[in-house]
């Protein structure tokens, strides 16, 4: 490699100690920006680049592609991959291939599954008859630090699937279930699904409202579902103070519930948030998901509290006959104790805090009010009209989420929903992201019959 700026991008990749695409396209990326890899500059091809710093060529090519979504380089016929000139770039083209509707996790921030997968196969136990409904392993993982004294703990799929496990062992079908809003796309359209009528809990920075939970539990709900974390929150996080409120208004219902704690977040949040477990240990249980952070093929969460309501969880779960494979309890363990995927894990969660930061700021720049929690995997943002802005950005490519899909009655004034995970980094597909639900914020859906 003879060109100026394919020997500068192996010096940097190569006194960078992580070899993981994001790295390779963070540090490729800082180079661009600060002009040392100058607009036209031709870079190594794949194998050249794979060869010279001892990186698989997949790692390459994924960093490749980020870098080509940022409008960062191009790649032609002839001319093989170059730096693109800065103020070229279509800020457009960052934004319609990236996921802001489901917050599906950014693929390059988690850690390779396959070192996982092996540590999950050393186990005398593997084959053996029987169901481990939580191995010993990956309790031993989780126990010391769960929020509060949990008496059992059960795996079970995917956080969405934990979550309703959860409720289906409190609440049976057809009764009340009360939910701290906005909840999780698809849990409402799921209760609803089975039967269950619903009433919504508002909240704010320090989590869901004493007075709109006094007010649901006059209605007796069988079962109350709280997102602790804010992992879909418009605001914040449950504080030890309103922890403490909360606390109170349920010791004073006619009719305590069943309590159950939302952790979609997992591992990326900030910081834990208190648990009401810890005021109600045989009433209360917390659905840990952990996809988002280590990857949808993990596909185990854990369930930890009330014995009697984790034994319930057990048998709604194909009457007992279910359990996750120890394989995949084990690697989670393996996931959670790894110092390695901890360090990805950290900065993980700074690039998504980065992310919600600058998209946020962006909108008070446009001069639109965008709330999110410090946990949140969304942002929300306030439209005159949300079926128009939803219209008005799917024109442009741009799909997002309906805010009323995450409230039990539409709010007001509306909202869409912005998933984090996969915003872009640069700040120009940011600022235009921002532009562009700036104006669908305004506009309006009219129907004409000739």
């Amino acid at each position: 490699m003879t060109e100026p700026g394919s020997a500068l991008l192996v010096r940097a990749l190569e006194a960078n100690a992580s070899h993981t695409s994001e790295s390779v396209r963070a540090v490729t990326a800082q180079l661009i920006r600060e002009g040392a890899l100058a607009a036209g500059a031709r870079l190594p091809t794949v194998r050249e680049l794979a060869q010279h710093c001892g990186l698989s060529t997949r790692t390459v090519v994924a960093a490749w592609g980020e870098l080509r979504k940022e409008g960062l380089i191009a790649t032609n016929r002839r001319g093989g991959t170059v730096v693109a000139a800065l103020d070229e770039i279509p800020t457009g083209r960052a934004l319609a291939d990236r996921d802001l509707l489901t917050g599906s996790p950014d693929y390059d921030l988690q850690p390779d599954l396959a070192p996982a997968m092996l540590a999950g196969l050393h186990t005398d136990r593997l084959n053996r008859p029987g169901r481990d409904y939580i191995t010993d392993r990956l309790r031993d993982a989780v126990v010391d630090g769960w929020p509060f004294a949990a008496e059992a703990f059960v795996a079970a799929g995917g956080g969405s699937e934990g979550l309703f496990l959860a409720v289906d062992a409190a609440a049976p079908a057809g009764s009340l279930v009360a939910v701290e809003e906005p909840v999780m796309p698809g849990f409402l359209d799921t209760l609803a699904d089975v039967g269950y009528e619903v009433v919504g809990i508002e909240s704010d920075e320090q989590g869901a409202l004493a007075d709109s939970l006094a007010s649901a539990l006059r209605r007796e709900p069988s079962v109350v579902v709280l997102q602790p974390e804010g992992g879909y929150a418009a605001c914040g996080a449950l504080s030890a103070d309103r922890a403490a409120e909360l606390a109170e208004v349920l010791s004073s219902a006619k009719s305590m519930p069943w309590i159950v704690e939302d952790d979609a977040v997992g591992p990326l949040a900030h910081t834990q948030a208190p648990s009401l477990g810890s005021y109600f240990p045989a009433r209360s249980v917390r659905v840990r998901s952990y996809c988002k952070a280590y990857g949808m093929d993990i596909r185990t969460c854990v369930i930890g509290g009330s014995a009697s309501l984790v034994e319930r969880a057990i048998r709604a779960r194909v009457h007992g006959i279910a359990a996750n494979s120890r394989i995949l309890q084990n690697a989670l363990a393996h996931l959670i104790d790894d110092r390695e995927t901890a360090a990805l894990i950290d900065t993980a969660r700074g690039r998504y805090a980065a992310r919600r930061t600058g998209l946020l700021s962006a909108l008070r720049e446009q001069g639109v009010t965008a709330r999110s929690g410090i946990n949140s995997l969304v942002v929300w943002v306030e439209v005159a009209d949300e079926q128009g802005a939803l219209l008005r950005l799917a024109r442009h490519g741009i799909v997002v989420g309906s805010g009323a899909k995450s409230h039990v009655s539409s709010p007001r004034p509306g909202a869409v929903r912005v998933a984090v995970p996969q915003l872009p980094d640069d700040t120009a597909s940011i600022a235009e992201l921002a532009r562009l639900l700036a104006e669908a914020a305004g506009a309006a859906h009219r129907e004409f019959l000739d």
